[in-house]
């Protein structure tokens, strides 16, 4: 069956040379965008209730935007003032580039991974004698706790927001022939605001192991996943997808 309506279980991309606009405009396909989750903070009084004391860590560990908004709300939630001497090691460039939202980046101790939390972890070991904070989401990879205790470094974990299902009611209605997924927390929120979803003709698209397996036990078809090193994008394997089934249109 040809694609025509794709649509995206994220956010509309702000940029404007996005390549799902490219995608859209190059095979004449439909191509929405709907968050399946959301983020939303955890009150700085939650964080406490953690037994929290900002003033007891010299780093900070952020794995994401998100950590380093939340991080900063709930320190003025707390009225607690960031000293200028706060070590930060943020996993990736993006993260450290964002970080420059709330201090001046060249008067402060920044650390940047490549990408993957693993690739932080030489950093880390380097300053071991520092007290780390880990503002996260209520949902971490366990890889990341299990990795830094690896390390034997002074740690402590913290939920500064979680990732809440959003309402798709909606959508009850509409059908799209390609539904693209890139955590198992998406294929979660199918099912909670479809528990009677069949996937019949629609194609399921999945980014990374952890979601294929996720979309997997839900008794659904995975038709077209990513990365490969074929296409190491998502918008690459729909393009090779729609390239394969809309020939002669």
């Amino acid at each position: 069956m040809k694609v025509k309506t794709i649509l995206v279980s994220q956010p509309e991309p702000k940029i404007e040379n996005s390549p799902y606009f490219d995608l859209q405009e190059k095979q004449k396909v439909k191509v929405d965008f709907r968050p399946f989750i959301h983020v939303e903070g955890v009150s700085s009084k939650d964080v406490r209730q953690q037994k929290v004391d900002l003033s007891k860590f010299s780093a900070i560990i952020l794995t994401s935007r998100n950590s380093v908004d939340h991080f900063f709300r709930v320190a003025d939630e707390m009225r607690f003032k960031v000293p200028d001497s706060m070590k930060y090691f943020c996993q990736s460039e993006a993260v450290a580039y964002y970080l420059q939202k709330y201090v001046v980046y060249r008067k402060r101790k920044i650390y940047v991974g490549k990408r993957t939390f693993e690739e932080l972890m030489p950093l880390i070991k380097k300053y071991k004698d520092e007290n780390f904070l880990l503002p996260t989401t209520d949902k971490v990879k366990p890889i990341i706790p299990e990795n830094l205790d690896a390390l034997g470094v002074n740690w402590k974990q913290a939920t500064f927001y979680k990732t809440v299902i959003s309402d798709l009611s909606d959508l009850s209605n509409v059908t799209y022939d390609i539904l693209v997924f890139f955590s198992p927390s998406g294929i979660e929120s199918l099912f909670h605001n479809f528990p009677d979803f069949k996937q019949n003709d629609t194609r399921i698209a999945v980014f990374g192991n952890t979601t294929v397996k996720a979309v997997k036990e839900k008794g659904l078809r995975v038709d077209i996943s990513a990365p490969t090193p074929e296409t190491p994008s998502m918008t690459m394997a729909l393009q090779k997808y729609i390239d394969a089934v809309n020939k002669g249109k």
